[in-house]
This record gives structure tokens, sequence and C-alpha cells, in this order.
């Protein structure tokens, strides 16, 4: 499958917890921000996160040195290059900011790698504050989906990667990684022949356990980011999933006596979606 779209969401996925939350909790923000959890939409009140920072006399040197401390799995990192070796292109859609995933990437050095990051846009104004935006302005038009916050919808980006990528003239298949809950209307816009790679236990996967009709994409489920890299590593290269050998269910799942083998790994992939007796519950800040 050389030559795939992938696309990642990042928190939670890329990294193991949430690039909003990592800030919030190293910079002593928790009080602060309870207290107006009720009051904002997250976009606007990470931006007033960033305000009070400023008047706190914390500089963007400061910022970006807490963000660095993010830790990156090994894995998930081998297989970010791999992927991009094999010659994916590959991308991130996040309901983060361009200066959290920016500066944690380029820590670990991996922004190189990627062709687009689309995410709520920063930029640091001329008193040194860093300001954090919506990539969908909701307060003069609504993007009327009700799946996703109203700052961002995945599933209309998802409609403009997949026709920037048909302009191209070339057929490529779409690989959409992700655990929330607006990771799954990314996953309502992948075709048959795409792959949706879900976090098992996470938001995302719940809403598929309800309804796995929805999704024309066959799922194969990640727990930790050994399983991850080896769906990635499978789904990305070309000798991988030999999809004539394995008949799907009429819901996309695949079956669970599927055994497919290829030339670079011989262990049949453990990772078929199965639905969980008992889903944990999985929010962006609990």
């Amino acid at each position: 499958m050389e030559g795939a779209v992938v696309v990642f969401d990042f928190d939670d996925t890329i990294i193991d917890g949430d690039s909003d939350k990592w800030v919030v909790d190293e910079l002593d923000l928790n009080h602060l921000f309870a207290q107006l959890l009720p009051t904002l939409p997250l976009n606007f009140l990470m931006d007033r996160m960033m305000m009070e920072l400023h008047v706190r006399g914390k500089t963007i040197e400061e910022i970006a040195d807490c963000l660095k401390q993010v830790p990156i799995d090994p894995s998930i990192v081998s297989a970010i290059k791999s992927a991009h070796a094999s010659g994916c292109d590959l991308r991130i859609l996040s309901d983060a900011n361009m200066f959290f995933i920016e500066t944690i990437l380029k820590h670990h050095g991996l922004l190189n790698y990627f062709h687009e990051i689309i995410s709520n846009p920063s930029s640091v104004d001329g008193e040194g504050k860093l300001r954090i935006l919506p990539y969908h302005d909701f307060t003069s038009s609504s993007h009327s989906c009700d799946i996703c916050p109203p700052n961002m919808c995945k599933g209309l980006v998802m409609e403009r990667i997949r026709a920037s990528v048909s302009a191209e003239g070339i057929k490529k298949k779409l690989i959409y990684v992700g655990d929330g809950t607006p990771d799954f209307c990314a996953g309502l816009k992948l075709e048959e022949g795409d792959y949706l790679i879900p976090r098992k236990n996470f938001p995302i996967w719940e809403v598929i356990c309800t309804k796995p009709m929805l999704i024309k994409a066959k799922i194969y489920e990640w727990s930790n980011w050994e399983e991850l890299a080896s769906v990635l590593i499978k789904t990305t290269t070309k000798t991988s999933f030999i999809e004539d050998k394995c008949s799907t269910r009429p819901d996309n799942l695949v079956p669970l006596d599927c055994k497919i083998q290829d030339s670079s790994m011989s262990a049949a992939h453990p990772n078929a979606l199965r639905v969980p007796h008992q889903p944990r519950n999985s929010s962006k800040f609990i």
C-alpha cells in the first residue's frame, strides 16, 4: 500500500495524553481552568489560559520548555519514520493547536515527517502572548456537525483531504488513526479499501461498537504503541493485508479468525476489532 495517505490525531494518539492538559497541569493552571471550564468552549478556554500565563510572567520559551517534556513512545516514532520511508503521505488532524503540536514534534525530531498539520491556529501577539484561535470560526457560522466540537469538524476536513488527494490524479488509500468521538466523524468519510485504526476503550471505540455499520473502511484496533506500530507497518507496506485472502463481515469488522501473513511479519495479526463488554469512559479532561 505504498503511497497511502495516513492521517493521525495527535492527543492520545501520537502522544499518550492530552497536550492541553499537560500544560494546564505542569504550569499550575488547574484551579483557574476548572473554574472557567463550565463557561467557555475548550478552544477559547485554552486561549484564556495562555493569557493567564502571560500575566504570571511566563514566556513563550517557558511554555515551549514545558511542551518539550511531553514523552512520545519509541514505537510510534519508529512507525512514523517507517511509514514515511515507505512513501506514505503523513498528516495530522487535531483539535489541539499548531504551537503545541509543532513544538512537541520538532523536539522529538518528527516535524519534517509530516506533509501537513491541520489544527487550531496559534500565534504570538505584539505583547508576547500566545494566542489560540478556532480552526472554524463558529462565532460567524456553524459547521452544523453534531458529533464534533464547534471549532472543528474533522469530517469536513477529511472531505477536503480526500478531494485534494483525488485532484492529484493518483488513487491513494486513506488510513485514519484516532481515539476521540470527532475521529469517528473523520472515519465516516473513509471508503471501502481505506482503514480506520481506533484506539480501544476510548470514545471512538465506544461509538464504533454501537454503530459499526456506519463505517465503510476496514477497522483495526490498537491499545498501546507497540500494537499501533504493528498495525501501521502492516497497513502501509505493499505486501500487507492481501484482502482477497480474508473476507470481511458486512459491517467491515475484520473477523477474529482472519490469519494473514506477509514476508516481513509471520505472526497472525492480533488487532481485529472485538466489542468489549465494559468500555472504559474517557474524555479530554476528567
